[in-house]
C-alpha cells in the first residue's frame, strides 16, 4: 500500500533519476486529475525536468487535447490499453518530452462494469526513441476506496517511470 510519505520519495527519486539522466517527463492523467504532476512537482527542482501535464478526465478532451481517437474510445471505453497508448503519445508529442506517463482508470465508488470492476487501472509509458514513441502498458486492479486506489495508481506510475529510467 502506497502513503503520502512513501509517494513523496518515489517522486523525489524520479526527479532526482530524471536530472542525472537531463531527461524530462510529462503526464496525461485521467482518474487521478493531475496527482502524478503534483507529487513530481511538490519536490523542489522539478522545474528543470517537468514541464506538461495534461488532466483529461473526460473523453473529449482525450479527443481534443490528446488526440486521442473517437474511435478508439468508442471501441474500447476510456479505461483500455489502446487509449492510453494514445494518451501517452499524445502528451508526449505535444510536451517535447523524453518520457510520459498515462493513466486512465475506474478509481470508484461506482462505475465498474462486469469487464472493467472499480480498481481497473490501465498505465502506458511512453519514451522518445527519435520520431517514434516505444510504449510500454499495463493493467492493474487496486482494492481499497476512492482515494486509495487513486493512490496507489500514483505509486504505480511513479515507479514505473523510474524503472524506465534506469533501463
Amino acid at each position: 500500500m502506497a502513503d503520502y510519505a512513501s509517494l513523496q520519495k518515489l517522486a523525489e527519486a524520479v526527479v532526482a533519476d530524471l536530472t542525472g539522466a537531463r531527461k524530462a517527463m510529462s503526464t496525461a492523467e485521467s482518474c487521478t486529475g493531475g496527482w502524478i504532476a503534483k507529487s513530481i512537482t511538490d519536490v523542489a527542482g522539478s522545474s528543470a525536468v517537468f514541464g506538461y501535464g495534461v488532466v483529461s478526465y473526460s473523453n473529449g478532451a482525450k479527443e481534443s487535447i490528446l488526440g486521442v481517437k473517437n474511435d478508439t474510445l468508442e471501441v474500447h471505453g476510456a479505461v483500455s490499453k489502446p487509449v492510453v497508448e494514445e494518451m501517452a503519445k499524445g502528451v508526449l508529442r505535444l510536451s517535447g518530452a523524453d518520457i510520459a506517463v498515462a493513466v486512465s482508470g475506474v478509481a470508484g465508488p461506482d462505475g465498474g462494469t462486469e469487464d472493467k470492476p472499480v480498481g481497473t487501472v490501465w498505465f502506458a509509458w511512453a519514451i522518445r526513441d527519435g520520431a517514434q514513441a516505444l510504449v510500454d502498458t499495463s493493467c492493474e486492479h487496486f482494492s481499497g476506496d476512492r482515494d486509495l486506489v487513486r493512490e496507489l495508481t500514483v505509486a504505480h506510475a511513479l515507479q514505473g517511470v523510474l524503472e524506465r529510467i534506469e533501463a
